[in-house]
């Protein structure tokens, strides 16, 4: 299995662990007094599951099974690869972080974090779509 794909995958694994034990703190909040905080977290909640686990899953695959794009190049321009890892995460982080601070603090600086989280995070899913566009194609 190729580095990018097990990188993808075991961060993805990562994140599913997180999103499920902040699940389980979304949930405990209503039986057990903990911090109000908590309940802020619930986007950061889905965003760990959909993105950091399922997207960063898929990417993982799909980078080891969509065909070759050439001999020289069969993943794309590996370059771009590790570009959309390091942003989906880069956006991903900052939005976990971003998130609940701008729901409970009036600072404009969470804001512009969660903009600027919104906007790697596309980045990411746009250098994905365009380095794999062309592999996806019918059989010659």
């Amino acid at each position: 299995m190729p580095f990018i794909t097990r990188l993808f995958i075991k961060t993805s694994f990562i994140y599913l662990t997180a999103a499920l034990l902040l699940g389980l703190a979304l949930t405990l909040r209503n039986i057990w007094q903990l911090p109000d905080i908590i309940a802020a977290f619930g986007p950061v909640y889905f965003h760990l599951f959909m993105l950091g686990w399922v997207t960063q899953l898929i990417f993982g695959v799909a980078y080891w099974m969509l065909p070759k794009y050439t001999m020289q190049q069969p993943h794309g321009n590996e370059a771009l690869w590790q570009a959309t890892f390091w942003l989906l995460n880069a956006g991903l982080l900052l939005r976990a972080a971003a998130e609940p601070m701008q729901s409970v603090s009036s600072q404009a600086f969470w804001g512009w974090g969660l903009a600027l989280s919104a906007v790697l995070q596309w980045l990411a899913a746009m250098i994905f779509v365009f380095n794999s566009w062309l592999r996806v194609k019918g059989r010659r």
